[in-house]
């Protein structure tokens, strides 16, 4: 059975649309123009519309410009698009005009139909609900709320809670004492709970470079600056009302952009801030790895960690049991990177960033919301199915420190370094301790090598 049609108009002309659907002409074009991804712009985004068409609204209506009746008309539907209840008339491929005309009018389309059914007054997309706009602030401005709104609701408490999770096993496990490793060889003693502590001050970096990404979200909006950024068609104090009820609507304090040629002609701080989430994953890829290292085994690996056995490891191999959780972590940092790559490359002058206007502008808010999405859920993950259940194997850390050759470091002082460089390579090739050849030999009378090789000093002379 065919689906029902209706036609509407745009300035092009005729277009038949779906008897049900809320978009109009303009909205059909583009969905018959742009069968690319098969997926349209993130929710996020499509939320973050309905926002700021209200606060558009609301901004007009109190400079005069739009009767209070159509604009309390366009914030009820608008509201209603802000709250997921009209996703599914937002049907615009994600790889569409550079600009985001097409989900702006989308936007546009929709909220005038929905206001319209709900307050029986004919209400325009252009001349109502576009009233004072251009896409050309409306998307990056969109852009901008959606990546804030991500970065404070789901990624901060997210890191947040990596971090304390974090912080309470540093200070857990900090009377156990391993061996500590460079260039993946042996090295001096080091205690689990400062490695943790460093895995905690990387998670404290984390935060605070979500929170410099949320910054320059929230600061720099574009809108108000329509066209070309000059504010042609709309009021100039429109731009700084339109931030003042986001701010309200959203507890976020949003604040105008000084130079909207910039905000418009450039994306320097989309690009900035995901560098901030570029180098999150790449601290949380490095909290993974190491983890996933130090639990290997478990009988022919470092074996110092034990992991949660969440799930079976392999197909072939009877218990056997994997880091599934650090490699789902490792390969989320492998995709921000790369999305990294596609805002850069998005960003750059020529590319995406032409003259007046970036004009790839979809791209990235779909790889920013990705990175923060991914972000946030695998470090939940993390806490929850990884480190929660995360052990120290004490026995083992205490029988590999005897046995390394490393402990020789702490006796250099007291026979000089090439004295302690020949007991090392004797040790190893004698296949004996430390300890052992140094008693044998008589270097040092025994309750000194006691005091010298005691593990625990060893940690502790930068501590202070």
């Amino acid at each position: 059975m065919s689906e029902k049609m209706r036609i509407e108009k745009d300035s092009m002309g005729e277009m038949q649309v779906p008897e049900w659907a809320l978009w109009g002409a303009s909205t059909q074009r583009a969905r018959e123009n742009f069968p690319i991804a098969h997926r349209g712009v993130p929710s996020e985004v499509v939320h973050a519309f309905g926002h700021l068409k209200a606060a558009c609204a609301q901004a007009n209506a109190d400079l005069g410009k739009l009767d209070k009746k159509i604009a309390q008309a366009i914030i009820d539907a608008a509201t209603e698009v802000a709250q997921g209840k009209l996703d599914d008339h937002f049907v615009v491929d994600i790889y569409q005009t550079g600009s985001g005309t097409s989900t702006n009018m989308n936007a546009n389309e929709v909220i005038a139909h929905r206001a319209t059914q709900l307050h029986g007054s004919a209400i325009h997309p252009n001349d109502h609900v576009n009233m004072g706009q251009s896409s050309n602030d409306t998307f990056p401005t969109a852009m901008h709320i959606a990546a804030a709104v991500a970065l404070k609701s789901k990624l901060t408490p997210a890191l947040q809670r990596l971090h304390d999770q974090l912080d309470k096993q540093a200070k857990q496990w900090d009377d156990i004492i391993k061996i500590g490793r460079t260039h993946l060889m042996d090295a001096t003693p080091i205690r689990v709970g400062q490695v943790f502590s460093g895995y905690t001050q990387q998670a404290k970096f984390a935060l605070l470079r979500a929170g410099y990404a949320l910054e320059g979200m929230r600061q720099n909006m574009p809108i108000g600056g329509t066209a070309v950024g000059t504010g042609i068609n709309t009021h100039p104090d429109f731009g700084s009302k339109v931030c003042t009820v986001l701010s309200q609507r959203l507890d976020i304090d949003f604040v105008e952009a000084e130079n909207h040629r910039e905000a418009q002609a450039a994306a320097d701080c989309f690009v900035q801030a995901h560098a901030c989430l570029k180098t999150i994953a790449v601290s949380l890829s490095k909290i993974a790895n190491d983890i996933r290292w130090l639990g290997s085994g478990p009988r022919c690996g470092l074996g110092e960690l034990q992991l949660p056995a969440i799930q079976p490891g392999s197909s072939i191999m009877p218990g056997k049991v994997n880091p599934v959780i650090c490699e789902s972590a490792m390969q989320v940092s492998c995709r921000v990177i790369g999305n990294d790559a596609t805002i850069t490359t998005a960003g750059l002058g020529g590319v995406g960033s032409l003259l007046e206007l970036n004009v790839a502008m979809p791209v990235m808010t779909d790889a920013m919301l990705e990175s923060i999405n991914l972000l946030a859920n695998v470090a939940n993950v993390f806490v929850d199915k990884l480190l929660v259940g995360l052990e120290v194997n004490a026995e083992r850390c205490t029988g590999l420190i005897e046995q390394s050759l490393m402990m020789c470091t702490s006796l250099a002082p007291e026979i000089g370094y090439d004295n302690a460089a020949k007991l090392a390579k004797q040790a190893f090739n004698e296949n004996k301790t430390i300890r052992e050849l140094v008693l044998e030999q008589k270097l040092i009378p025994e309750p000194r090598l006691n005091e010298l090789l005691d593990p625990r000093s060893m940690t502790e002379p930068g501590e202070g």
